[in-house]
């Protein structure tokens, strides 16, 4: 990791109120659709969003879930996912502190979703956050985040390389693999964003 939990949970808590108009670009559009489409969760399933920001992933799967509990280490993201929970009266979705090797969990888990977190993590902080994932015993995982299916020339990074370090597609199947998953579907949108579906 680049910087500090607690420099991540800072900076992201000072644009949470802005956060989602900036999320607005064709790929990470397309890879939200593709992480909803992909969980596919039962209405008794229960259903975990690690780094859920401001709840839109979270948010999109309570229709279709028994209950979803979106986990961040941004207080800041957190308040406006309970603010927009509330409006919508998703009475089912739950926000609270949580982190990719320590999710605060109280509960079996049915599917695991991310979408845009994961890639501020070290390649070896990944791998202990998917065997942390895979301990929850969900039968699915669905990623979608920066990854890389090439390399990338200096300068043409969509992506922040001072605070980001997106693993390649590679590592992160066989990191998947290693784990025990079996990785269904890879929906690669571009050379720098893409979503993987694993199951168990």
């Amino acid at each position: 990791m680049k910087r500090s939990i607690e420099d991540h949970a800072a900076r992201f808590s000072a644009v949470a109120a802005e956060y989602d108009e900036q999320q607005d670009s064709d790929e990470y559009g397309a890879c939200a659709s593709l992480v909803i489409e992909g969980a596919d969760p039962g209405p008794e399933e229960t259903v975990l969003d690690l780094g859920t920001g401001t709840g839109a992933i979270a948010l999109a799967l309570a229709p279709d879930a028994g209950r979803v509990l979106g986990r961040d280490i941004s207080e800041g993201m957190l308040a406006e996912a309970r603010q927009k929970a509330e409006a919508g009266g998703h009475e089912n979705v739950s926000f609270g502190e949580g982190r990719f090797r320590t999710p605060n969990v109280d509960a079996d888990v049915d599917v695991v979703v991310s979408n845009f977190a994961m890639h501020h993590l070290a390649d070896e902080e990944k791998r202990e956050a998917i065997e942390t994932i895979a301990a929850l015993e969900p039968r699915r995982f669905v990623l979608g985040d920066v990854m890389l299916s090439a390399a990338i020339p200096e300068g043409e990074e969509q992506y922040s390389p001072e605070v980001d370090d997106p693993a390649t597609v590679g590592v992160l199947l066989e990191t998947l693999t290693d784990a025990g998953f079996s990785v269904s579907n890879v929906t690669l949108v571009s050379d720098q964003y893409g979503v993987l579906v694993a199951d168990r």
